[in-house]
């Protein structure tokens, strides 16, 4: 009993330790009374795994495809999967923390102020059957006043965003990125009513 106590206690620490959230610059008193945001994605100049750039994370994907005659699918996926996957679950996530979309955010809004999500380094992760490994994400959060960027109310770093979900069916990279895109909005989203109280 004692070893499955001390076996939790580790499990549990380490995965509060994989999430962590770093204050670059501003304060959440900055975005107290703020109710919607303008919602933008930056992939520039993006890690993935192991490598240097995305572009070299895709040349080697893609290789180990070509025999196969999916590479130039699975190219047109990796892209797609942000609009079709990673953003959406972001709103939905964040979104719906809020009560009666108290404070809420969408692409393209007119508001004031924009939430912009810059993806720094994605670890896809990996599920073969009987093994798998969840993804995670590193990020820098940022809240800045529309009319005028320079403005910035506040810049988060997020470190290893985990993302996890559908009971190890997350065969698809897609999804298993988006859930880490899901959780990032849920810590967010946490951060921001627990200090802006």
């Amino acid at each position: 009993m004692k070893k499955i106590t001390v076996l939790s206690l580790l499990f549990i620490s380490s995965f509060v330790m994989a999430q962590k959230m770093t204050v670059l610059s501003g304060d959440f008193k900055n975005l107290k009374g703020i109710s919607e945001y303008n919602l933008t994605f930056d992939y520039s100049n993006l890690k993935v795994d192991k490598f240097a750039t995305e572009e070299e994370f895709l040349a080697d994907k893609m290789k180990k495809r070509e025999e196969k005659g999916t590479d130039e699918d699975f190219k047109k996926s990796w892209f797609s999967d942000r609009e079709e996957r990673y953003e959406p679950k972001f709103i939905e996530s964040f979104n719906k923390r809020f009560d009666n979309g108290a404070v809420k955010v969408a692409k393209n809004s007119p508001s004031n102020y924009t939430l912009n999500v810059k993806s720094v380094w994605i670890y896809p992760g990996y599920n073969v059957g009987v093994m798998r490994s969840s993804s995670k994400l590193d990020t820098v959060v940022t809240v800045f006043e529309t009319a005028n960027p320079g403005n910035v109310l506040i810049s988060l770093k997020y470190d290893k965003a985990l993302g996890s979900g559908a009971a190890g069916f997350d065969y698809n990279s897609g999804y298993r990125i988006s859930e880490a895109y899901a959780k990032l909005a849920k810590e967010f989203a946490f951060d921001l009513k627990s200090k802006t109280k």
